[in-house]
């Protein structure tokens, strides 16, 4: 355009058309075509020579004339229908085309009507440049492809999905390889991540994959509750990129594109046999990625993150995150509600049987809520069918049955009298089941609260004498006084005749001899 401006005023001067051409360096036709269009056009010279190069240029080029047919404004018509179109299922530009060649035969062929329709598309949507806070948002996503390492034992190749998550204003990355996109491998590399940074920034923008959005949404899309517990551990506020919208979240994306060269690539020829060796590597080219001067910018991401950014990320809190799980459960006859995920059962309060508890444990612990008051705490077990009791859960009755043992009776005898105490001990001697010693000890409880104290204390020393321990035997003395009855019978004097020999002659040790 400065060729042109130069070209009028050489012509203004009074130069001919081949001292214009030699001093500007442009062929003699195509000065006569520059005249030729201010003559024809009506163009005034000093109007011209006032604008600036790009309004000169569009008196001269005035744009593609494809731009002006009559094919191309059937075409613009068309573009609601057919960008409607594009998103039904089976429908592409080659099948619109083809309908298309029905209404006009004489219109674009199909590699002009698939330009001028993606122009076309590309200028109804277009984008912006977003402007981020420091310490404002971090972008959350999972690459489409995945990393592997090796079973040391099966030599099977064991796929990993590749976390990765961005710093909106610095673009600093973090990336680690999960085991899956499972809410639990999720929040764990998004924790990881976090403690990476070392601090939490105002929002987390994840994609809405399952592990973070249950529903998606255009505008309130349903958080998954684990999801929200993060974020409220953290201090942070959840904010989901919408559904097919992948420029909600571009940072991301395109750091995922580097990565497949920064990450994949470096690491195509290694074997890892491990998932903890896989994430070092990663992370070493992750350390190399964020310390690279960026492109057009005199700093790299690391640069940026640590002086303008770091500092304004909030301070993280003083315990890590535990997923909470929720259920509700009805707390059964025996004070218990059964956690079937552990196949364990847990002891409630016995107040509560019959109601309905619910119930939020972690990894770690379990606690148990009734009617919004948490009325038991308990170490998660992860042993099968087994129960973990409390005992101020219990009823007096089941306490009492609970706590038996031989101690517990042998003390409560000692409590008594000194023959009640030696026989219940002689009793636990025995070598029979201790179910079985213990019903016989609840007996003579029992009859120790019936009888006189004195009769019983009698009836425990003929117990002894005679070896009898059972409870049965026991009622039996009880109920016939057989302990006040004297069992020892008078002796009975011999009749007197010539037949007795007496002690004396026995000890002499004379031989006695019998008549045959």
């Amino acid at each position: 355009m400065n060729q042109i401006k130069q070209l009028i005023r050489l012509h203004q001067d009074g130069y001919g058309i081949k001292t214009i051409a030699r001093n500007l360096g442009i062929s003699k036709n195509t000065v006569k075509a520059y005249l030729k269009k201010i003559k024809d056009g009506g163009l005034d010279t000093k109007v011209l020579l006032a604008q600036e190069d790009p309004v000169v240029e569009t008196s001269f080029h005035a744009g593609n004339p494809a731009y002006k047919s009559d094919n191309f404004e059937y075409l613009r018509n068309k573009l609601p229908y057919y960008e409607k179109e594009l998103k039904r299922i089976g429908v592409n530009k080659k099948l619109l085309w083809e309908e298309y060649t029905v209404d006009q035969p004489q219109g674009y062929g199909y590699s002009q009507f698939c330009f001028h329709l993606k122009q076309q598309l590309v200028a109804r949507k277009g984008s912006m440049v977003l402007e981020h806070e420091p310490g404002d948002k971090l972008f959350i996503d999972f690459s489409g492809k995945k990393m592997h390492y090796i079973d040391r034992t099966t030599g099977e190749l064991i796929a990993c999905e590749i976390f990765v998550a961005c710093l909106a204003f610095s673009d600093y990355v973090f990336a680690m390889a999960v085991r899956s996109q499972q809410t639990a491998d999720f929040l764990y590399a998004l924790d990881c991540c976090l403690q990476s940074f070392g601090g939490v920034p105002k929002a987390l923008v994840p994609d809405n994959l399952k592990s973070a959005v249950i529903k998606a949404d255009r505008y309130e899309p349903t958080i998954n509750v684990c999801m929200d517990d993060f974020a409220n551990h953290y201090g942070a506020t959840n904010f989901p990129a919408r559904a097919l919208r992948p420029c909600d979240k571009s940072l991301v994306e395109n750091q995922v594109k580097l990565i497949y060269t920064r990450v994949f690539a470096r690491l195509r020829d290694n074997q890892f046999f491990d998932i903890h060796s896989l994430n070092q590597a990663i992370k070493e080219c992750i350390l190399k990625h964020n310390q690279t001067r960026m492109q057009q910018k005199p700093y790299s991401r690391e640069e940026r993150f640590l002086s303008a950014e770091k500092h304004l990320l909030h301070e993280l809190p003083k315990e890590r995150f535990e997923i909470k799980y929720y259920g509700e459960l009805k707390v059964a006859t025996n004070g218990h509600v059964y956690l079937s995920r552990d196949k364990h059962y847990y002891s409630v309060p016995y107040i509560h049987i019959g109601s309905k508890a619910k119930i939020i444990y972690t990894r770690n612990m379990l606690y148990i809520y009734v009617k919004g008051k948490q009325v038991a705490v308990h170490i998660r077990s992860y042993q099968p069918s087994g129960y973990s009791t409390e005992a101020d859960h219990l009823s007096s009755q089941h306490l009492a049955y609970k706590q038996r043992s031989p101690e517990y009776y042998i003390g409560q005898a000692q409590k008594h009298s000194p023959e009640f105490h030696k026989l219940v001990q002689v009793i636990f001697e025995q070598n029979r089941y201790p179910e079985q010693l213990y019903k016989s000890c609840e007996g003579l409880m029992r009859l120790q609260r019936t009888f006189p104290q004195e009769e019983f204390i009698k009836a425990c020393r003929f117990a002894l004498e005679h070896r009898v321990y059972t409870y049965t035997f026991l009622q039996n003395v009880l109920k016939n006084g057989t302990a006040d009855i004297n069992e020892k019978e008078t002796e009975k004097p011999l009749p007197e005749h010539g037949n007795i020999r007496g002690r004396d002659y026995y000890a002499s040790g004379q031989t006695v001899l019998f008549d045959h």
